[in-house]
């Protein structure tokens, strides 16, 4: 596979997901996404040391690594040859959950068929493993809001973020387009995943809840991902987005 495929095959996912995100068209269809925002658990042939591998095959190269103790996270910032999107590859470490949620997680992904943990294109493929009960989504995400949505997407893209000055316009102007488009953004510097550095103007939009079958049968309508706008405060040709999304207390060295 070929990195264009894979952004390819993680877009369509993406979209498909999410048919609002994938219907808007207030800027060109092919400008790229600054960054895309993976969410993936350290566990087996899905955590980062595993994944990595594959995607350094792909082209995409480690320029950071940061830790988010507080929401159980370590996300490894990497770099593609050209200048497409960055990926922002977010690991949920599972012993930061407590001992009964923690086995839960691990006991669906452990039913993952050996066939759906092979493979470069284990980050668009989908749920690898069963489908929860709602039960056991509501006792997830008690837990942590992003053990509960592994369990539901499997690691894969959960958001898009798009730099404003690629786009053409000021935030104000593409935050009232997307109003007006039925999104409204999430309060705050967070975006479901982690929080973003004071360096730029972050504004995620939550997807329109979409219908979901749990395994007993239960339907409800979840949010599972969204859409980033990002605007640096000071104006910077040599910087990308994705350089300046984490914050700078977050940055670790590789051991």
């Amino acid at each position: 596979m070929h990195r264009e495929e894979f952004i390819q095959q993680l877009w369509l996912d993406y979209v498909h997901t999410h048919p609002d995100i994938g219907a808007l068209r207030l800027w060109l269809l092919s400008t790229p996404a600054d960054y895309l925002t993976l969410v993936t658990l350290n566990h087996g042939a899905f955590s980062a040391q595993a994944l990595t591998p594959a995607l350094s095959h792909l082209g995409y190269r480690h320029v950071g690594h940061y830790a988010m103790a507080d929401k159980g996270l370590l996300i490894y910032l990497l770099a593609p040859a050209d200048g497409g999107s960055w990926l922002v590859l977010a690991e949920l470490q599972t012993g930061t959950l407590s001992k009964s949620p923690r086995e839960a997680l691990l006991a669906i992904v452990q039913q993952t068929h050996p066939q759906d943990a092979k493979g470069q294109n284990l980050l668009c493929r989908g749920r690898p493993w069963p489908m929860p009960s709602w039960a056991l989504y509501q006792q997830l995400h008690d837990a942590h809001p992003l053990a509960a949505w592994l369990a539901v997407m499997g690691p894969r893209l959960h958001h898009a973020g798009f730099d404003c000055e690629k786009l053409g316009n000021s935030i104000e102007m593409l935050d009232e387009q997307l109003l007006q488009s039925g999104l409204s953004q999430l309060a705050g510097q967070q975006n479901g995943v982690f929080g973003v550095s004071s360096l730029l103007t972050h504004r995620f939009y939550p997807a329109t809840p979409q219908k979901v079958i749990f395994s007993q049968g239960d339907e409800h309508r979840l949010c599972l991902g969204g859409l980033a706008i990002v605007q640096k405060h000071l104006d910077s040709d040599h910087e990308r987005v994705a350089e300046l999304l984490l914050p700078l207390h977050t940055r670790c060295e590789m051991a």
